[in-house]
């Protein structure tokens, strides 16, 4: 999230542009729907279409009742927990009811802005501020009766300091994801890293340079992955990928590392006002934006993601991962790949509408996306200030970019539906325009370098479900952003979506 520091005057400013921009989209989005569409790349102004195919269903909760989702996890007899920003863990029963009127009971209390929760060995495993902690049911009368810590190694001062905790992976490590000290320092240990919990109970530091982590956990291949907020040293929100010893780009937590030898060497301080491609040559640890979401076109403070493995009960798009935005109270996918053995992906617009600040998402038993959240502490869209939902696929088949991933001289797309061979044969058809961003220490920073990148060439599949496009300029470094207005299927639908956005760190060998 683009969270603020009440003391600095840097974030007054930051509050304010977020207000003016809110503003502005709320403004424009309700009086020239037309225009704003236009402006923003056509993010706005779906909705109608949206819940031809994915509704929104509010869920009820109990009366005098605050619910500020912040994590859930799937039990065993298919209840589902959920954490919460106030500190209480409730059991759920009946969210996959066609009209739901599901029963709360209330499992625990007491904890710290719940931004993680696992279910593993018959308890669950809870990720707040301070520590990550076991919390189990001893006497099985449905209520918490014992709290251990698995782990407090690091520093907590601040309400600003959050932690994120990813599921347990299969060797039965957790991650937990720090965010930095009042949105710009490092003043409590090891903030703006991210540690391994291990299945021994030890805990050791995996990577460093995180900012504002909103989310971490699986991609769809099971690599480790977080959500970085916008701010210093990210011009925009990016999901990044984790590895051993890497430097997710924000410097400010450097001091730690004698307290980590297990990372190795300090890194290089990066250059401000450079390039991230740049700076990759100096800096060898520095991991690069694996997918960028484009400032307010796509969220403008992403939250919590899982992967859809419901098995074709939330529509097309299996294997992808589902992001919320705090912000703009909207739901996006992501798909990532791996090319010369560095990550990157595309994101594409899936639904808006969503009441409240989106800080988590999880797929139900029944294979609906369960959303929650609040609007306490930055502006949202949403005009609630917590809600519960869930959005779920009607059946219906929309026209959609499935995904896109990268080729040697270009890009391959796939469809939800077979395009119409008259439109999707011609080069015209496809627009692509590329940018980059600064990869510097100011907060936030623009969209610069654009280009246009010329279509020469396009090979349509047998089935009309894929083309493969040759483009004159691919460069390592820029995000292509697609336009597909010009498309249709072949019953003449037009893109539900129209825009994709690739992020180009690496370009495979022919």
């Amino acid at each position: 999230m683009n969270r603020c520091r009440a003391s600095d005057w840097r974030v007054w400013l930051c509050r304010a542009s977020m207000w003016l921009g809110l503003l502005l989209l709320w403004g424009t989005s309700i009086t020239q729907p037309a225009a704003h569409a236009e402006e923003v790349g056509d993010r706005w102004g779906t909705e109608e279409r949206e819940r031809e195919y994915y509704p929104i269903v509010s869920i009820p909760l109990p009366a005098d009742t605050v619910v500020e989702s912040g994590a859930f996890a799937v039990l065993p007899d298919n209840r589902v927990a959920v954490g919460t920003r106030r500190g209480e863990i409730y059991f759920i029963d009946g969210l996959d009811a066609p009209k739901p009127q599901p029963v709360f009971r209330q499992f625990a209390e007491g904890l710290d802005e719940i931004f993680g929760l696992a279910w593993h060995d018959n308890a669950l495993r809870v990720t707040q501020s301070c520590e990550l902690t076991r919390v189990t049911d001893e006497d099985g009368d449905g209520v918490a009766d014992r709290f251990d810590t698995l782990s407090d190694g690091w520093g907590y001062a601040n309400y600003h300091e959050y932690a994120f905790g990813s599921p347990v992976d299969p060797q039965g490590n957790q991650y937990v994801a720090l965010g930095l000290s009042e949105s710009y320092n490092s003043y409590a240990l090891f903030r703006g890293f991210v540690l391994q919990v291990g299945a021994d109970g030890r805990t050791t530091a995996v990577a460093s340079g995180l900012r504002s982590p909103g989310g971490i956990g699986p991609n769809e291949q099971g690599a480790l992955f977080y959500i970085e907020s916008q701010g210093p040293w990210n011009c925009s929100c990016s999901l990044k990928s984790v590895s051993a010893g890497s430097f997710q780009g924000h410097p400010a937590s450097f001091h730690w590392y004698p307290f980590a030898p297990e990372l190795g060497e300090v890194p290089t301080q990066p250059k401000s006002g450079s390039r991230i491609v740049t700076e990759r040559r100096r800096v060898p640890q520095l991991v690069p934006y694996a997918v960028i979401f484009p400032y307010i076109r796509m969220g403008r403070s992403i939250t919590g993601f899982r992967v859809n493995r419901t098995q074709g009960k939330f529509g097309p798009f299996e294997n992808q991962l589902f992001l919320g935005d705090y912000t703009l109270s909207i739901l996006m996918r992501a798909t990532t790949e791996q090319v010369n053995g560095v990550w990157q992906g595309a994101c594409y617009p899936f639904r808006e509408g969503l009441s409240t600040g989106i800080l988590n998402v999880e797929f139900t038993p029944g294979g609906k996306l369960l959303c929650g959240g609040t609007n306490r502490g930055w502006p949202v869209r949403g005009i609630k200030p917590f809600a519960l939902e869930r959005v779920e696929w009607n059946g219906r088949m929309p026209f959609e970019i499935e995904r896109i991933t990268i080729e040697p001289d270009g890009f391959r797309l796939k469809f939800t539906k077979p395009v119409a061979a008259e439109s999707a044969a011609q080069s015209g058809t496809y627009s692509l325009t590329a940018f980059t961003h600064p990869y510097h220490g100011g907060y936030g920073g623009p969209e610069i370098d654009r280009f246009t990148a010329e279509v020469t060439g396009v090979t349509l599949a047998a089935d009309r479900l894929s083309a493969r496009l040759q483009i004159d300029r691919l460069k390592p470094g820029f995000v292509y952003e697609f336009d597909l207005a010009a498309l249709q299927s072949s019953d003449g639908e037009p893109l539900l979506h129209r825009q994709a956005y690739y992020t180009v760190n690496e370009i495979p060998q022919p």
